[in-house]
């Protein structure tokens, strides 16, 4: 997006905060992040600082309206959410100027730019594990998050990591030849493991609404503590991924030597708040996140997102982490075996 096109869409935004929710906006900066949304941040000339979410035409409005309703009810059961806006009909999303809109309050702090300590990473195990409890009582939403990493065909991701080559080519992708290894890399992965660790996951894995899109980028902290969890997807999903993926998060897993350490904390406090999740599936998160990620390709390419500069650096080191991540995770499975079967059934450590 050019320089006129961003204060087109400025003032575009603008124009909707003023007709849907009678707010004025004073200042107006982009924020880089996100490939669903165009997001900005607005201060009003009343003082308030706001997120406001402008969503793609692609996007399914109903999907937003679920996502924002979830995001509502978890801030009423006292979990920290930030709250979401009603236009001047009371709807959480709007429709105007040929675009859907969702305003949110903006949270104290901010996303974690580096790893996570461990006094963090155990209160992202407290606020997750209260909110897969408070959500355990949200209606079922009619969107379904992807399990390929449970149920698709090898062959089928191993032949994604050709095409993704081939669209590296085509995009000319600026380090071709370090993505031909890790895709590599990733094939073999797929070839030898994802067999032997879907035989480990427990039968029948819970499943429940939930945010479905916690990751590192969603999650807002101040100091050691959540401030803020936001972005809701709202989808039917599995908790021991959602676990998973918050308990390995790959900028941590790949930068900090104390990573195990994070992830047991997290998985701990988690266990204690929801202790209604069976331990066999709080036990195989690490697996379930191997998995996802082995058959995500999210990263290996970016040209496709059109993305500001900044992001797009970004997600570039996503992939590496991720890569990293999968790596060491392959290498210490055992040791995650033998520190959560110390997880006893009330929470805690035996």
């Amino acid at each position: 997006m050019d320089m006129n096109d961003a204060a087109r869409g400025a003032a575009l935004m603008s124009d909707v905060l003023e007709d849907r929710y009678g707010l004025a906006a004073a200042v107006i900066e982009p924020v880089h992040m996100g490939t669903d949304t165009i997001n900005r941040w607005v201060l009003t000339e009343d003082g308030l600082r706001l997120f406001v979410k402008e969503y793609r035409s692609t996007a399914d409005v109903d999907a937003a309206r679920t996502a924002s309703d979830m995001s509502e009810y978890c801030r009423a059961a006292q979990l920290p959410v930030p709250r979401v806006w009603p236009d001047r009909d009371g709807d959480l999303v709007t429709l105007a100027e040929g675009s859907a809109w969702a305003v949110t309050d903006e949270a104290p702090g901010g996303v974690i730019a580096s790893a996570m300590t461990v006094a963090l990473a155990e209160h992202i195990g407290t606020v997750v594990g209260r909110m897969h409890r408070v959500l355990g009582a949200y209606p079922m939403p009619k969107q379904v998050q992807h399990s390929r990493w449970r149920t698709a065909a090898v062959e089928d991701a191993v032949a994604k990591c050709e095409r993704v080559l081939a669209t590296a080519l085509r995009q000319r992708h600026d380090e071709v030849g370090q993505l031909r290894l890790d895709l590599d890399q990733r094939r073999e992965d797929l070839q030898e493991h994802v067999h032997r660790l879907r035989r480990a996951l427990p039968e029948g894995l819970v499943e429940q609404a939930l945010h479905a899109d916690l990751t590192r980028t969603n999650v807002i902290v101040l100091g050691d503590a959540v401030t803020g969890i936001i972005d809701f997807r709202g989808r039917r999903a599995l908790p021991a991924w959602e676990l998973g993926r918050a308990a390995f998060d790959p900028r941590t897993v790949a930068t900090s030597p104390e990573w195990i350490a994070c992830a047991l904390a997290m998985v701990g406090a988690y266990h204690a708040e929801n202790p209604s999740l069976p331990l066999p599936e709080v036990r195989a998160c690490a697996r379930i996140a191997l998995l996802y990620m082995l058959f995500s390709f999210y990263g290996a390419t970016t040209a496709e997102y059109g993305l500001p500069e900044e992001a797009e650096t970004d997600l570039k080191r996503h992939w590496r982490e991720r890569q990293t991540t999968i790596r060491l995770l392959l290498d210490h499975l055992d040791d995650l075996d033998g520190a959560f079967a110390d997880i006893a059934p009330c929470g805690g450590h035996q």
